[in-house]
């Protein structure tokens, strides 16, 4: 046993009080900046933590790059690293519909209370994704993305989770609704997306739950916006 440094003696490392955001930079500019930094301050107010520091700092002019800003009783703090997830996944991902249940509180906030999204993770194995459920058992959000559906020709934002903002920048201008997706609507699908900072808009060509499988076509967008696309030059 060892004595707890006295840096982790804090309640944003010791129950996860803080928040914070994951923002997608282009050659040192942050994409959809105004966008991350007003959830940011929803989630700061619904903590009752200090609203963030408005201003993005100076950043390395990587080619992509994803900028981490947390946020606890001290302040601002933030990490700028590369982005490099790789060649572009051609057909697709997978991703499996797990058990684990997002916080039925925080689920609509990126806080450091995140042991659900890890355990999701854990649970999806060699799958690309792991999708979390509400304490209703619905679909509710991904363990690092968020998920888009199309069923019976309507794109569907399930409900309950966090609210993407790369997957609303994709939606911007389309019909779709938000509703509570029950797994076995799930499994009626007609194509998927997952939708984040990291990766972009990505279609998800299987999801796999408990006792089926299902395979969609692979559609990517037709787009060149820095916020959608795969991070490759």
């Amino acid at each position: 046993m060892k004595p707890l440094p006295s840096g982790l003696d804090h309640p944003a490392w010791l129950h996860g009080l803080s928040a914070f955001a994951t923002v997608r930079t282009r050659r040192g500019e942050p994409v959809l900046w105004a966008a991350h930094l007003e959830r940011l301050r929803q989630t700061c107010a619904f903590l009752d933590l200090p609203a963030p520091d408005a201003g993005c700092p100076t950043l390395d002019p990587w080619p992509w790059g994803l900028l981490r800003v947390t946020v606890t009783g001290d302040g601002t703090f933030w990490t700028h690293r590369p982005l490099t997830p790789g060649p572009r996944p051609e057909g697709g991902v997978r991703v499996r519909l797990t058990g684990v249940q997002v916080h039925p509180q925080l689920g609509a906030h990126k806080t450091g209370n995140y042991l659900p999204y890890r355990l999701a993770r854990q649970e999806a194995a060699d799958v690309f994704e792991g999708w979390l459920v509400g304490p209703d058992g619905t679909l509710a959000d991904g363990s690092r993305t968020s998920p888009l559906l199309e069923i019976g020709g309507q794109r569907i934002v399930p409900a309950g989770g966090l609210p993407g903002l790369t997957r609303a920048a994709f939606l911007a201008g389309q019909d779709w609704s938000e509703l509570g997706v029950h797994p076995s609507e799930v499994s009626r699908a007609t194509r998927a997306w997952i939708c984040g900072s990291g990766v972009g808009v990505v279609p998800v060509r299987e999801i796999s739950g408990e006792g089926w499988t299902l395979s969609l076509p692979v559609c990517w967008p037709a787009t060149d916006d820095p916020a959608l696309v795969w991070p490759e030059e």
